[in-house]
């Protein structure tokens, strides 16, 4: 019997979906995310990144196909624990902070589960030092910087103690300072990632591997290094790299 350890994180298989109006957005995707992967999903607009994110957490369900968390299914029945192990992480962090202070936002999740008392104040706790956030446990989240207000969001995914989390855009408007904060917030977590991101750089400083979503299937599947490299595939998916960045080529062996 397989433990715990070997169930993989995300399972997709043969995923398609067409919207009511009749656009066919996912047309048979496949992928697979082992337990403790940071991963990259990269496309042009209109590749179906967002309906792929919306199906791993139940916004959609799917037309033709499964998907998997953690080994749960995700079905109408599971919906509750299937959230509880698929954290979401918006763009726009004012669309995931809405209560008076950072503590309410973060204990929100946790509280809706159950927690209470001691245990869901260590929850909290635990989830804002995760993001170097704990010092503004008490303060309005419209205080807070921008780049603040994103690590509390990802903070109140955090608290639930998700399989897997999924970062819409993490590094856009944020400064360069925040940007890197960030990098390191996400390298230090140990939880499953996937990004989905236009930012190619950010792509290949956190994520060892890189999935393309073109046209509603799975383009390409592979090192993030190597992917990047390849400019006729990044110019066949509308993908580019900022002007004058070069890929680093990997470093030689010991």
């Amino acid at each position: 019997m397989n433990s715990p350890n070997d169930v993989n994180s995300l399972e997709v298989s043969r995923l398609a979906y067409a919207y009511p109006d009749g656009t066919q957005a996912l047309f048979g995707v496949d992928l697979t995310i082992g337990r403790g992967e940071r991963v990259a999903l990269l496309g042009p607009n209109g590749a179906g990144k967002t309906t792929l994110v919306m199906h791993l957490n139940g916004i959609l369900t799917a037309g033709h196909g499964t998907v998997t968390v953690g080994g749960t299914p995700v079905r109408k029945d599971t919906l509750k624990e299937v959230r509880r192990r698929v954290g979401l992480v918006f763009q726009d962090p004012d669309d995931q902070l809405f209560m008076p202070t950072v503590r309410d936002d973060v204990a929100f999740g946790p509280a809706n589960m159950g927690l209470t008392g001691e245990e869901l104040e260590r929850a909290v706790k635990g989830a804002l030092d995760r993001v170097g956030m704990l010092e503004a446990i008490d303060r309005p989240p419209h205080h807070l910087s921008f780049g603040q207000r994103r690590r509390v969001a990802v903070a109140t995914v955090l608290a639930m103690e998700p399989e897997i989390l999924v970062l819409d855009e993490p590094s856009s408007n944020l400064d360069p300072a925040a940007r890197r904060e960030l990098a390191e917030i996400l390298r230090s977590l140990d939880v499953t990632v996937l990004m989905v991101t236009h930012d190619l750089p950010y792509a290949l400083e956190l994520c060892e591997r890189s999935l393309i979503l073109s046209g509603g299937v799975i383009a390409a599947d592979g090192p993030t290094r190597e992917l990047l490299a390849d400019t006729e595939l990044l110019a066949a998916h509308r993908l580019e790299l900022p002007y004058g960045f070069a890929v680093p080529a990997p470093a030689e062996p010991a």
